[in-house]
């Protein structure tokens, strides 16, 4: 099969269309701070022949498959294996000084979906791996295993906003007392065993768990916490970003970053707004945008997406 059978890229005309005018001038460097399987980065460097491209990630798989694809472009792009909070270092150690364009394209890829052994999906029985770079890191293994009930629950409560938060954590402390958990296929069927009859028709019991344990496995909000306000500060007056969230936490934390950035800083009451305190970034789309219903039709994976863009006015003071 090939990629673009098992990889469909979510709202590439749209990112393609919002991130256009930042491209356009020779020499214009995009970052793809999410990589994956290359798929968005492919159309625009074949849609801007003259950009380069960054692109990042943490899953030397991801880098291996796209540097495959992306190899007939040539000198135009640059691999680094990082978590994208490690933006700014990956770009200033591939000569760059800024970026005209960045695309962040969260959560978890196809990549790791489709393959079982690496224990995101829910779906099949496989490994409670669950760590996007392989080579090192704390497994959800580890975590079911070590993690008091407390913890549990914290992180269920906290990354998942999972109701029977406390209701898991118990079951999950209780059967480990009997045998590890370490497989996805037991602790689907603890959770299941967990959840009141009642209940059990509203959404799959180990969806939110499993989502809790790979961010908390990952880090994936403090990294993107601190990946965006650095992006922002990468871009030039007139450059832009694009973000595609899939869950809600990450689209408040960007919502919140990109609202700060496109307020005026004066103080309240001043007659006349100084260009210093003037917004440094505009919105590019009014709230949220979301894939058409021809797209999710097509693309089911791209039902949760939102989207979020904005373009820098000025420069930093």
């Amino acid at each position: 099969m090939s990629l673009n059978d098992i990889h469909t890229p979510v709202l590439l005309e749209r990112c393609v269309e919002l991130l256009a005018p930042a491209l356009v001038d020779d020499g214009a460097v995009l970052v793809d701070a999410t990589l994956g399987m290359g798929g968005h980065s492919e159309a625009l460097l074949e849609r801007f022949p003259r950009i380069r491209l960054i692109g990042l990630d943490r899953d030397q798989d991801a880098l291996r498959i796209a540097g495959e694809r992306l190899a007939r472009f040539g000198e135009r792009v640059t691999l680094v294996h990082t978590v994208y909070d490690g933006i700014a270092d990956a770009l200033h150690g591939a000569g760059a000084a800024s970026a005209d364009g960045i695309l962040f394209d969260l959560g978890v890829s196809s990549l790791q979906l489709d393959v079982a052994d690496r224990g995101f999906a829910y779906a099949q029985d496989a490994p409670l791996d669950m760590r996007m770079d392989q080579s090192a890191g704390t497994t959800a293994a580890d975590i079911l295993a070590t993690y008091s009930e407390g913890q549990l629950r914290r992180i269920f409560e906290r990354y998942g906003e999972e109701k029977l938060a406390g209701r898991y954590a118990h079951a999950i402390i209780s059967a480990r007392a009997e045998a590890p958990i370490d497989r996805s296929g037991r602790l689907v069927e603890i959770l299941q065993a967990a959840t009141p009859a009642a209940l059990k028709q509203a959404g799959h019991p180990a969806k939110r768990v499993f989502q809790s344990l790979r961010i908390e496995v990952n880090g994936e909000l403090g990294a993107l916490e601190r990946a965006i306000p650095a992006a922002l500060d990468l871009l030039p007056v007139g450059g832009r970003i694009v973000v595609m969230s899939y869950q809600s936490l990450e689209d408040r934390l960007v919502k919140r970053v990109l609202a700060d950035a496109t307020a005026s800083t004066a103080p309240v009451g001043l007659p006349v707004e100084l260009p210093e305190h003037a917004p440094r970034f505009r919105l590019l789309v009014k709230g949220a945008e979301q894939a058409s219903d021809d797209e999710m039709a097509r693309n089911p994976r791209a039902t949760p997406v939102r989207l979020r863009a904005a373009e820098r006015l000025r420069a930093a003071a």
